[in-house]
């Protein structure tokens, strides 16, 4: 495990990373002045995965690539008293954010939004934000572990929630629910802070990450909401890793194996056949 006090330090100095990002309004941002894009799917604490797409984007020889990360936080990798491992890709993001702060971007899921909110997620009657706080807990100690996961809780207080890039292309967790479409606005993610609505039922943070309908005719009509043509989003887990429900909208799942993530360009306009061909699988090793 990392020194806890560095790690503190560091998670101090991500957060700034994230706010100071280029392109950013609020917890939106328009990637600019760049050529490709790697989108990962949810992660879910699944180091393997990580550190397979960690190679494919080499970032250090690609200085004009940008990588974007999602929902890291809640899998299945626990330590032996039970506490949830997740927490630590945090601490690789945090340190991948700070080496390549222009470059590396995680998105904010429902998972996260959860964590932050205390709002409880229940699988196999257990409380995914109490596995959470007990893996910190079990990681950095009883007297560090509170600073450092209220570290990790400044960190989601400013995680985008969308990325658009000049081709149009819209990056996000999900998409909100018809019967709420109609009131989401773009320009209610460009802002640093919500009002409580905006983050529980029927509220436009809440829905971007909780969405589950992937219909052509709803993708189609929220895109037009975004003033963009192509979607990439996660949020829902497939056993092939990845699914596309419709021609403008690819959805990439890395929790498990197999795990599928999508390399796109960015400074030319895309085509059915291109959106399809940015479709790549993932093997960690």
């Amino acid at each position: 495990m990392p020194d806890p006090d560095k790690l503190l330090t560091m998670l101090y100095r991500v957060a700034d990373a994230v706010r100071q990002t280029p392109g950013r309004r609020g917890r939106f941002v328009e990637l600019r002045d760049i050529d490709e894009l790697i989108v990962a799917g949810d992660m879910h604490g699944h180091i393997g995965n990580f550190q397979a797409i960690y190679k494919i984007a080499d970032l250090a020889k690609n200085p004009r690539r940008h990588l974007v990360l999602q929902e890291v936080i809640h899998g299945t990798f626990h330590y032996p008293t039970g506490g949830d491992k997740s927490h630590q890709l945090l601490d690789l993001f945090s340190a991948l954010k700070c080496q390549f702060p222009k470059q590396v971007h995680l998105l904010m899921g429902n998972h996260e939004l959860s964590q932050w909110t205390n709002r409880p997620v229940m699988k196999n009657d257990a409380d995914l934000n109490t596995l959470f706080m007990e893996g910190v807990n079990t990681a950095y100690g009883p007297e560090k572990g509170p600073g450092i996961y209220a570290g990790y809780m400044r960190l989601f207080g400013v995680l985008p929630l969308a990325l658009r890039t000049s081709n149009r292309i819209f990056i996000s967790h999900s998409l909100p629910r018809p019967k709420h479409l109609d009131r989401f606005d773009l320009r209610h993610l460009e802002t640093d802070s919500f009002p409580a609505e905006d983050l529980t039922v029927g509220g436009s943070v809440y829905e971007l990450l909780w969405g589950r309908d992937t219909k052509a005719d709803h993708s189609r009509a929220f895109l037009n909401k975004v003033s963009a043509d192509w979607l990439v989003s996660g949020h829902i887990a497939f056993e092939t890793g990845y699914s596309f429900p419709s021609e403008h909208h690819l959805i990439v799942d890395c929790c498990d194996a197999p795990a599928a993530y999508a390399h796109l360009p960015t400074v030319v306009s895309l085509t059915t056949d291109t959106f399809r061909s940015s479709l790549r699988m993932l093997h960690a090793e």
